[in-house]
């Protein structure tokens, strides 16, 4: 997913924010001095204060403000610095009439950084993916060497944190689980856990890593779960899941569940609730 903003959206941020909050035509020329005025908002309004167009205009800056600078770090990003001095002087212009492009101009320009931050975000995507993909393979070959680690013929790595005394599923099973997600630094990407509510799902209709490795526990297990890419998300990742990245799940397998009654021709078929393990 692109995580950078279109450059027009940029640009009615900036013209809206910069017209709301700035007053000192005078701005700082570096972004970290920005960040520095950021940090030094004007002052609220007063808790009395009862005008409305006071209290809208300000919460209307701070926003797009905030906006402003989260877009422009993430510019940085892709290696693209924007000069804030010119950035308020195309507002002040735009304010005054006084633009020194025509529509077309500003139209053409627009275009042209909307296709270098797609360019900058591909390279930057593909870069991500091939590195992650040796810190995947590096992990798991330190992890593979740690007391209790076994590993499957696909690649799987798993430790066994408690063996439970009821049966092992099967692939085509509905089982009804708790987890924890996290990648291999051990940001957490999901949680049933957290959501204080299990997930339940057909064993198949997830990724491979989890097909495979649920199978190995009885009821009433607790496995830990080392999942290659290859058998995650692959290249292109999901959501908060960065490509080709190893995932670490925590798994407790609470049941193996009856699977639902089949649905009548006439019945619309219910669409089943996604999770973070299910197969994009």
């Amino acid at each position: 997913m692109n995580k950078f903003l279109k450059m027009s959206l940029l640009a009615a941020a900036v013209a809206v924010g910069l017209t709301a909050c700035q007053k000192d035509e005078t701005p700082a020329s570096t972004t970290a001095e920005v960040k520095a005025q950021a940090a030094k908002p004007a002052d609220a309004p007063k808790a009395d204060a009862k005008s409305f167009e006071e209290q809208s205009g300000y919460a209307i800056g701070l926003s797009m403000g905030r906006y402003i600078a989260n877009t422009l770090e993430r510019q940085q990003e892709l290696g693209i610095k924007l000069d804030n001095a010119v950035i308020l002087k195309g507002v002040t212009d735009g304010l005054g009439k006084n633009a020194s492009m025509t529509d077309e101009d500003i139209q053409k320009v627009l275009q042209s950084y909307d296709a270098k931050v797609n360019e900058l975000t591909k390279a930057k995507a593909e870069k991500d993916a091939v590195e992650n993909l040796k810190k995947g393979a590096d992990f798991l070959a330190e992890n593979a060497k740690k007391d209790g680690v076994k590993s499957t013929e696909s690649g799987l790595q798993y430790l066994v944190e408690k063996m439970g005394s009821g049966a092992k599923p099967k692939a085509t099973d509905v089982v009804k689980v708790h987890y924890t997600g996290t990648l291999t630094d051990g940001t957490k990407f999901d949680s049933s856990v957290d959501r204080g509510e299990p997930a339940t799902f057909p064993l198949n209709q997830v990724i491979p890593g989890w097909t495979e490795g649920v199978q190995l526990m009885p009821v009433g297990s607790k496995f830990k779960f080392f999942v290659p890419a290859k058998l995650g998300y692959g290249e292109h990742g999901a959501g908060a899941i960065p490509a080709n990245a190893v995932l670490v799940f925590d798994v407790e397998l609470l049941s193996i569940e009856q699977p639902a009654a089949p649905v009548t021709p006439a019945a619309p078929a219910e669409k089943a609730a996604g999770t973070a393990t299910d197969k994009q």
